[in-house]
């Protein structure tokens, strides 16, 4: 039985640690467990849309995302769609034994700027391996 790795804690954010590039190499991928918001244009680099379903309704998009287990939200006010999860909270795209993004060269907006945005701006929940 693997060991449950907590998610990040943005409830309290005095336990997030100043970021460095060099934590990332031993970090478990704890902001992976961030809920990851997307636009249609990620969703493009993802490779789970093409760009000429844009045309499409978001709405109808969505509905299409959720039944195929990669949206888990959308908001249609500003056509924000949020990535599905595990049930550990961890993004359905971090693999569960490497601790690895599987889609690094393809992630969303949200991760690539991650952590100059987020809950803790310069900070992150750095949890080591």
């Amino acid at each position: 039985m693997s060991k449950q790795i907590p998610a990040a804690n943005v409830d309290n954010l005095s336990t997030w640690a100043k970021y460095k590039a060099s934590l990332c190499q031993s970090c478990r991928g704890t902001c992976c467990s961030l809920p990851v918001e997307v636009k249609f244009s990620d969703l493009v680099r993802m490779g789970v849309v093409d760009e000429f379903e844009e045309s499409e309704p978001a709405k109808r998009l969505a509905k299409r995302l959720m039944k195929e287990g990669i949206v888990g939200h959308f908001n249609h006010k500003r056509e924000i769609y949020t990535l599905s999860r595990y049930s550990n909270d961890d993004c359905i795209y971090l693999n569960q034994k490497t601790r690895l993004c599987d889609i690094y060269h393809n992630r969303p907006n949200t991760c690539r700027n991650h952590p100059q945005i987020g809950p803790k701006p310069g900070y992150c929940a750095y949890q080591p391996k």
